[in-house]
């Protein structure tokens, strides 16, 4: 029979007690957490061959689709239903790092502070992922536009003080142009100031070196020219092993429309028949090599592969993998 000792009653005492703090939400072990609102850095790592590929955030940024994309808003609507968004989409900004073994290389840079206050998160990235910006040897471009060259300075000096950086020289030439940036409209002044202030300090330093067209840059790593978006815009094309990876740039921006309809163009492409024709090209050559492919604003890590689907291209987001 149970008896109501002492003893008993303490534990019973102390068990209620506890009972009415976990009911009234007391008790410092079971209060609510603040919510933390942040994720991890934001890199991602694979290997290509012998080469390792490192994804890396510079943030994200919302765009107006609707309003930007050739497609009826109506119809972008419904695309981007089909895949739970909306707009306006939150857009990933990417870069990518390649160590060859020999060569580290950065491309694309991020924005910093030229395309608003979500973004500039490439360099503090780049740390995360075990590299630091003096460690890159060269920084390729895939164009001039300002959330692909903002990155390349921090607080007014070289944010990567070993590097060369490279792009196609019809690209430099046109967004380096006092004159192209006085007969421009108003609106499109930023990026030619955007251009200018990013790569115009490794002109003066003798840290930047142009190329044309389709080029071998180092071993494994060469340039694609893919023109529309932009004058000069170029992907690149990096080999390893027999294992392939195309960097695509700008080809792409929505992944839930264009990837359906590849003929559908952004207000940004300045030449939108040569940008729909590059991506077709340059996708085809993708499914045909059986290649990674690297966006710079499809959803972070923005790698995957595609398949072809008649006129369309199914993405196939890579496997996550952890390094060992």
């Amino acid at each position: 029979m149970f008896q109501f000792t002492l003893t008993n009653v303490a534990r019973a005492t102390a068990l209620a007690t506890a009972m009415t703090l976990v009911a009234a939400g007391g008790g410092s072990a079971m209060a609510a957490a603040p919510m933390a609102k942040t994720s991890a850095p934001g890199y991602f790592r694979l290997m290509l061959g012998a080469f390792e590929v490192t994804a890396l955030s510079d943030g994200t940024v919302e765009l107006p689709i609707d309003q930007l994309l050739s497609e009826p808003a109506a119809k972008t609507y419904q695309a981007l239903a089909k895949s739970f968004l909306k707009a306006p989409l939150e857009t990933s900004v990417n870069a990518y790092l390649i160590n060859t073994g020999d060569r580290v290389v950065l491309i694309d840079t991020g924005a910093a502070g030229l395309f608003g206050p979500t973004l500039g998160k490439l360099l503090a990235n780049l740390k995360a992922s075990g590299y630091e910006p003096a460690q890159i040897d060269e920084i390729y471009l895939t164009h001039l536009h300002p959330d692909h060259v903002g990155g390349l300075m921090s607080n007014g000096v070289l944010a990567f003080p070993n590097a060369i950086v490279r792009a196609d020289q019809d690209e430099s030439d046109y967004w380096l142009s006092q004159a192209n940036m006085d007969r421009a409209p108003a609106a499109s002044k930023g990026f030619f100031q955007g251009a200018m202030g990013s790569l115009t300090p490794y002109v003066t330093a003798n840290k930047y070196k142009s190329f044309h067209g389709n080029t071998q840059l180092i071993p494994g790593v060469r340039s694609l020219a893919s023109v529309g978006h932009t004058i000069g815009h170029t992907s690149y094309a990096i080999e390893s092993e027999g294992q392939k990876l195309l960097i695509v740039g700008d080809l792409i921006h929505v992944a839930a429309v264009q990837f359906d309809k590849p003929s559908i163009t952004i207000a940004f492409d300045s030449d939108p028949k040569a940008a729909e024709a590059a991506r077709g090209k340059v996708f085809m050559q993708a499914v045909n090599d059986g290649a990674l492919i690297a966006a710079a604003h499809i959803q972070f890590p923005g790698l995957g592969h595609l398949r072809s689907i008649g006129k369309s291209y199914q993405w196939v987001p890579v496997n996550y993998t952890q390094m060992r």
